[in-house]
């Protein structure tokens, strides 16, 4: 049996260009300090699939940045009952701990920014 050794940078090429075909859609949403990726993706035989990826920006020991990154993937097969089960939760949490949900002292006005309404001439006292 004749074993050749495999590049490794070569297949990380390859690996990489065969992700980006597969990519179909994303959604990135905000929250705090993380970063949730909702990916849609299809596999060879054309079926779609989602990842969820929760990023978080950690620092290293010697004060360099990186991104510590937990995948789940959810495939079609599956959709009804992990809908339904986070629903459940969700309703959950929302009847037994509405308190949870959002804090008191922030206000969603629809987009991922929040402003206080400053008055420079309080500033001067």
């Amino acid at each position: 049996m004749d074993q050749q050794k495999e590049n490794p940078v070569k297949n990380d090429v390859q690996k990489t260009t065969k992700e980006q075909q597969e990519d179909i859609t994303s959604r990135a949403i905000r929250a705090g300090k993380r970063t949730y990726f909702f990916d849609v993706k299809s596999t060879r035989g054309g079926d779609y699939y989602l990842t969820i990826t929760e990023s978080k920006k950690r620092m290293g020991k010697e004060g360099q940045a990186f991104y510590e990154k937990h995948k789940i993937f959810l495939y079609k097969e599956d959709f009804d009952k992990f809908s339904e089960g986070l629903q459940e939760v969700i309703d959950f949490i929302r009847t037994n701990n509405p308190s949870a949900e959002k804090p008191s002292s922030v206000k969603d006005h629809g987009d991922d920014q929040v402003f206080s309404k400053i008055d420079f001439d309080d500033l001067e006292k």
